[in-house]
Parts: structure tokens; sequence; C-alpha cells
């Protein structure tokens, strides 16, 4: 999905270029013309003195020649050349022709004829010639000349000097269209940023914070996330209610049973079905509180407080059992998931591990290098085969029927863990040898302030 700063961009860049080009080409065509009229314009001055030259040394060819005694007539093939010619045909040329003549136009018109002619050289001129009728009544065909290429090399000139200060204007304008792209998207930028962040902050976004433009759209976006928070609040409420419902009729049934047992009927397997349902009914109720907490509520848990609480109960549980166990983790850590949540999982996972190791269980936390908090549990058990581990964290069944439980606590765990965004995978714990659990969970503002 092209994004509005692709398209601010491009479309800003795409009108500026076409504006330029425009602009180029008829600034390009005017100043073209100007410096054409301008040419012709001095061509012309020069043959007004070529013209009055005439007029006043008709008489006397050396004066005539002096009288036309711009520098540029002296220089051969200078590019600039006149010639007169009268009409019993004698010629007087500039010393710029060498040996050379201009050819003459054949009608002996009054007016002014401009035309392009081959000088010297096939050079191209532009030349002007006239017929003048002098004080004695005799003739004179005045004709001056001046080089095509002294006119060209002004345009290649013209055109670089274009072309420079309009890749100067086009970047200046690009870097400007950025610019202002960046200022006019700035609102959104940090509404995109304020509503990434929303799950810090219960009180909503500021509205007088943003342009007008933008301030019904936060309007919005606070009553929809307020609507979603209020959903999600009642959901759980429901959800806990409805555990609560169940609760007292599950262990009256469980009360029942157990008397009937120790009367010596045979209700085992009412047992374990009892216990699958409330473990299955455990891990629906799970799902329902969890499902969208961190993406609609702020909440967030101290890793150390809870993690505290974890390691004096299973440090006196390993101990009564013989075993051993170690937690190390980061102080002022907070992770971005309820706190009964965090603990049924953690509950939940130390409790398989000391259930399945022989005699030792670790417990890390810390935070990864991506922001994340990274959590280990790992024990010296048997450990589960890798192809049973898809099955272990999915089915909830039981992978050792041995061993007393539901078979479906990492199942619980692995759901609630990704209802908040993180993720759960199992390995081989390389130290210990037994079972690894590696949590990778999202952090709320990374770390407590103190």
């Amino acid at each position: 999905m092209t994004s509005l700063r692709a398209r601010a961009v491009t479309g800003g860049i795409l009108w500026a270029v076409a504006i330029i080009v425009l602009g180029l080409a008829g600034l390009s065509s005017y100043l073209t013309s100007q410096t054409q009229a301008r040419f012709v314009e001095v061509l012309e001055t020069r043959h007004a003195q070529a013209v009055v030259a005439v007029s006043n040394n008709s008489s006397s060819t050396q004066d005539l020649v002096r009288a036309i005694g711009d520098l540029a007539y002296q220089v051969p093939n200078s590019g600039q050349y006149w010639q007169v010619e009268s009409d019993e045909g004698a010629i007087f040329a500039s010393p710029s022709l060498v040996e050379a003549r201009l050819p003459r136009p054949r009608s002996q018109n009054q007016g002014f004829i401009r035309r392009e002619i081959a000088g010297p050289g096939e050079q191209g001129l532009l030349a002007i010639s006239q017929w003048v009728t002098v004080k004695d009544g005799s003739m004179w065909h005045v004709q001056v000349a001046s080089s095509l290429e002294s006119f060209e090399e002004e345009q290649v000139i013209l055109r670089n000097t274009l072309l420079t200060a309009f890749a100067f204007v086009s970047f200046v304008g690009v870097l400007g269209a950025l610019t202002q792209v960046a200022v006019v998207l700035q609102p959104l930028n940090k509404l995109r940023q304020d509503v990434s962040g929303r799950w810090e902050q219960e009180d909503g976004l500021e509205v007088e914070s943003y342009p007008i433009e933008v301030a019904p759209l936060v309007n919005d976006i606070n009553t929809l996330m307020e609507r979603n928070r209020d959903i999600m609040r009642r959901s759980r409420r429901q959800a806990a209610d409805l555990a609560h419902a169940i609760k007292t009729p599950s262990a009256i049934m469980r009360n029942e049973l157990e008397n009937l047992d120790l009367g010596g009927a045979e209700v085992q397997e009412a047992i374990d079905a009892l216990d699958r349902l409330d473990a299955q009914l455990k891990r629906s109720f799970a799902r329902m509180r969890a499902d969208g907490t961190d993406a609609t509520v702020g909440v967030a848990t101290d890793v150390d407080t809870s993690l505290g609480r974890m390691q004096r109960a299973f440090t006196a549980l390993a101990r009564n059992e013989g075993k051993s166990f170690s937690a190390a983790y980061e102080q002022n850590l907070r992770v971005r998931m309820d706190q009964s949540d965090f603990e049924e999982v953690m509950g939940n996972l130390l409790d398989n591990a000391m259930k399945w190791s022989a005699s030792e269980v670790r417990l890390e936390a810390s935070e990864a290098a991506d922001g994340k908090i990274k959590i280990t549990i790992a024990d010296d058990g048997p450990g589960i085969p890798k192809e049973e581990i898809t099955k272990a964290t999915q089915s909830g069944q039981r992978l050792d029927t041995s061993m007393p439980g539901t078979g479906l606590g990492l199942a619980i765990a692995h759901d609630l863990v990704h209802a908040y965004g993180g993720k759960i995978l199992l390995s081989k714990d390389e130290k210990l040898g037994g079972l690894a659990i590696h949590m990778r969970l999202p952090f709320a503002s990374a770390k407590r302030a103190d």
C-alpha cells in the first residue's frame, strides 16, 4: 500500500518537473528570441553605419574603407564582413573577406533584404543588404554579414546556463517539497506514534495537540479505543463470572466423587474426566481473558515482583522434594501482560518443570537486544522429543500418563503468551539436558521508573 508520504512526494516531484520543464522551454524560447533580436539589431546597426559611410564617402574608396573602420573588419575571416558594390560593378570589401566576396541579390530592391548566405570557407552568415542612392545619383549596394557561429555559441552558453540554473532550482524545489511533506505529515506521524503507545495510557489522545483537520480522526480513535476497552473489560468480567459460576458445581461434583471413592466405588475415570473438563474450561477462560488484551488495554506487570513470589514458593517446594530451584532476573522489568495471566503462565510452566525435573530447575529473565522480555525455564528432566513439541503446546493431551495432571499446562501457557503478542519455544537445554522453555514477551515502557 502506497503511503501518503510517497504519494505526496511523488506528486510534488512530478508536478515540479512538469512546471520546470514548461518553464525551461518557455524561458529558453523567450531568451532565444531575444538573443536573435539583439543579434539582428547589432547587424542592422552595422549596416546603417555602412550606409552612412557610403553616402558620405562614395567619391573616395580610401575614405570609404577608413570610414567603416571597425577592428572586427580588419581580421581575416573574423566572421564580421561588409561589401559595397556600385551600379557600375566596382566592388569594395572589408579586409576580413580577404579574397572572398559576398553574393549579391539579383534584384535592385530598395528595401532591406535579410538572408542567410555562405561566407568564406562555407561559413554560415546572416546578411543584410540594401541598394542606396547617394547624393550624386549613383546607386550602391551595401551589404554587411555576421557569422551565425557566434550566435549559436551564445545559444549553447545560454542553454547550459539555463540548465544549470534550473537544475539548482529543481534541487531546491525537491528539497522544499520533501520538507513541506514532512511538515504537513508531522501530525499524522505523531498520531501514529501516539496510537502505537496507547497501551501505556488509559486517558486517550489529546485532541488539542493536533491540527483541526486531524482532530475529528483523533476523536474517533479515542471513542473507538474507549469502546474497545469497555468491551474487553466486560468480556473479561463475564469470563471471570462464568468461571466462578462453574467452579462451585465442579467442586461439589469433585467432593461427591471423592466420597464415593473413599466408599470403594470405581470413580477414578470420572475424576480424571472432571480434571480434564476443569483444565479445558480453565484454558478456554484464559483465552477469553487474554484475547485482545494487549491490543486494547494498557496493562503491565512488574516482572521482578511476580517472579520474587514465584521464587519463594518454588524454592520451598523444591526443598521439600529434595530438588534445587534457582532464579536470576533483572530488576525493574515490566511486561505488557495482565499480572494474573503472567503468574498463571509462570506457575504452570514452573510446576511442569518441577514435576518432570530430576533434581534441578532454573529460571532466568532479562531484557533482550530487541527490547522484548526474555524468560527461560530449564530443567534436567527427560525433555520432550522434537516430534511431540507441537502436540504439547497445542493439543493439550498428556504425553506421559505415568505422571499426574491434565497435560494442558503448556497449552494454556502457549495460548496466553500468544494472546499478548509474545512467543514461546521449546527445545533441549544444553546445560541441564532437559526441557528448555524460551519466552519472548512484549515489554511495557521497557523498564519501570523507580
